[in-house]
């Protein structure tokens, strides 16, 4: 199976939006804030999922695992929408999440 990146999850997130064009607003700045407020409650569906099988449920193979993957899909596909509408590029992720990576390898350093 192919790894999937921002790229790959953007191209897939546009091409739902273009089939879709005439069901679902179009993607912009106007839209984010919905996209956003989506998106946090699908967090809370996977919170959820925790809630009400626990830990050990998602560790292992089965429903509950499942059901959680699939939430947190729908969080990365709401996310990936949200920077579509503001025209964030995969590139600009890329390269924040590494510079905030880096900040935060030494962030609480107590030498």
């Amino acid at each position: 199976m192919n790894k999937i990146g921002f790229d790959e999850m953007q191209r897939l997130q546009l091409e739902l939006q273009d089939k879709y064009k005439n069901l679902w607003p179009p993607c912009g700045p106007e839209e984010a804030r919905s996209k956003l407020l989506w998106m946090m409650i699908e967090a809370g569906e996977a919170a959820d999922v925790i809630k009400k099988d626990g830990d050990e449920a998602i560790l292992k193979k089965g429903e509950a695992r499942a059901r959680f993957i699939e939430e947190m899909c729908d969080v990365m596909m709401y996310l990936n929408d949200v920077l579509i509408c503001y025209g964030i590029t995969p590139e600009e992720v890329e390269s924040a999440y590494y510079a905030k990576h880096e900040r935060n390898m030494h962030r609480w350093e107590t030498e």
